[in-house]
């Protein structure tokens, strides 16, 4: 599949970036001896929990909604979400002097759903076993002419979120380094597929791969069946930001093309994650941000004497589970 039939390429990324400029934080690329020592590899870590809300999500929200007209604004926008992208959006309608109404599971953790109350949302909650979350806020779009704004499976909210591999492909030029790994976890798959997009316009022969918690890997079950598959039914995850139960139509359209493989980390490996980038790096991290680097130090990758560049896409963590986990 040529780039000209992808659902993005780096040019639509290009278009983001200048859009975002003035509003997102361009976050930093960090390495660490007491990491580097651990594995081997020289890595680099791309801390998207210091963007704007806390995490990856702010980019590919803003950028979306500042591509509503004018004329459709007043109507304001929809978003369904367990916390990152809720907030993400909730923030970029603010910026833009908008309305955002954001359908939210019930088991979302608590800090998530405030902090998207203190962007001036309204928050609709649903049960995340019972109700459908699309109907829900498609219906509320419908009746108040809002637009809604997806998660994932939009081609200004991948371009957005593909701001960070550009950010990343740039960085790592201006170091004079080739990265020879990118991860980034997953959920629908715009992060990743953005991530991807822009770093193998520059760095073709880099190898992108895709973390998911441990029996949540519907992104490395699609890859290996070289078609879109749904996880089995596994109850539930630390990382509650990583819990679709399918890979998104447009963003696998890109993620079949341009990651080489996925690993998964346990709940267990996850929290040691956690616990080790806060005691040892003094990073706050969420579990769903954080699998990368659990699969990373779960010996999950083979990274020894490579460059190596991990996504820890945020830090929007529950209080009482943090302190749990750092314990």
């Amino acid at each position: 599949m040529t780039e000209e039939l992808l659902p993005i390429g780096p040019a639509d990324i290009d278009a983001a970036a200048r859009v975002i400029a003035p509003y997102a934080i361009r976050t930093p690329l960090l390495s660490f001896p007491v990491l580097n020592e651990r594995v081997g590899a020289k890595v680099f870590l791309k801390p998207e929990m210091l963007q704007r809300t806390g995490s990856f999500k702010f980019r590919g929200a803003f950028n979306k909604v500042f591509s509503i007209p004018q004329d459709k604004r007043a109507g304001g926008v929809v978003a369904f979400s367990s916390g990152n992208h809720a907030q993400g959006v909730a923030a970029a309608a603010k910026i833009l002097d908008m309305q955002a109404t954001i359908v939210m599971p019930a088991d979302a953790p608590l800090s998530k759903r405030e902090r998207t109350k203190s962007y001036g949302a309204e928050v609709v909650l649903y049960d995340r076993d019972r109700d459908d979350r699309e109907a829900i806020s498609r219906g509320i779009a419908e009746k108040r002419g809002a637009t809604l704004v997806r998660p994932y499976d939009d081609p200004f909210v991948i371009a957005g979120q593909g701001t960070a591999g550009r950010e990343i492909a740039e960085d790592m030029a201006t170091l004079g380094l080739s990265p020879d790994i990118v991860v980034a976890p997953a959920s629908g798959g715009g992060l990743i597929a953005g991530v991807a997009t822009a770093v193998k316009a520059r760095y073709p022969q880099a190898q992108i791969v895709v973390a998911e918690p441990e029996a949540f890997d519907d992104h490395g079950i699609s890859l290996s069946a070289g078609h879109r598959e749904p996880h089995p039914p596994a109850g539930r995850t630390i990382c509650d930001a990583l819990m679709a139960l399918i890979p998104g139509e447009m963003t696998f359209a890109i993620n079949s093309k341009l990651l080489a493989r996925g690993v998964t980390a346990s709940d267990k490996e996850v929290g040691a994650a956690v616990g080790f980038a806060y005691r040892e790096l003094k990073l706050v991290v969420e579990p769903g941000g954080a699998v990368g680097l659990a699969a990373l130090l779960a010996g999950r990758l083979d990274v020894a004497g490579k460059n190596v560049v991990i996504v820890l896409s945020g830090g929007n963590v529950d209080a009482d589970l943090f302190a749990e986990l750092v314990a």
